[in-house]
Formats: structure tokens, sequence, C-alpha cells
């Protein structure tokens, strides 16, 4: 097994991506799968990859990744956090170039939680007057 370079933890809504990078030519792996049989939508594989096309080091590494929790769109903005974060290790650079392009900041929103009284989170039951 390859020697870890780089590693980081990206999180999103529920989602966590524990992230490896390695020395390699390009390979995303997620839980044991190629990432873009793990996410078939094209608009999953464009996020998870920009952070390694903004740096243009695509072919430098190998990004092994295991994702629990959360849905498609979470786990895709997960992985995405966790190899911005592994690759802003790399040099004082690429963390400025990172940091400008808003992908080492974790989205805080998630589901709010649903409160008593109500139907949902915010929605009431209708208003009978009478």
């Amino acid at each position: 097994m390859a020697e870890t370079l780089y590693s980081g933890t990206g999180r999103r809504k529920t989602a966590v991506a524990r992230v490896r990078l390695l020395a390699g030519d390009g390979k995303i792996t997620v839980n044991g799968r190629d990432y873009k049989e793990y996410f078939p939508r094209p608009t999953y594989q464009k996020i998870v990859a920009s952070p390694l096309e903004l740096l243009g080091t695509a072919s430098n590494y190998d990004v092994v990744a295991s994702i629990s929790g959360g849905g498609p769109t979470g786990q895709a903005d997960a992985l995405r956090h966790g190899i911005a974060r592994a690759l802003s290790t790399e040099s004082q650079d690429a963390r400025a170039e990172l940091k400008v392009a808003g992908m080492l900041t974790r989205d805080a929103r998630a589901v709010e939680r649903k409160k008593y009284g109500l139907k949902k989170a915010r929605k009431r039951p209708q208003f009978s007057k009478r």
C-alpha cells in the first residue's frame, strides 16, 4: 500500500468524508469504488474533482476516501471539502487558492429540527377561528 502524503476530513449536512491523498496518477476511489461509479451524476463528479482541477494537481495524487452518512449531495460536498483540506496542508499557496475559491469553508447549513406543536420545523397547523 502506498504511503499517505496528506489527509483531511470533510463534512456537509450529516455526511462525513475521511480522505487520504497518495502519490499516484489521479485515481479517485470512494468506499472501494471508482468515484464515477459511486457518483453517476456528472454534477457530483465535477464537484468532487474541483479542488484538484483548481490547483492543477489532478494527475499527481490518488484519492482514497471513505464516506458515511447523508445523501449524494452532502457526500459529494463533504468529499470536496475533505480533498481541499488535505491539499491545503501541501503548501501555503495551495491553501490560499483553495480559501479564495471557498473550498475550505465548512458549509454549516443543515436541516432545522421539528418543533412541538408544529407539523414541521416552521409549518403551523391550520388556524381555525371557530
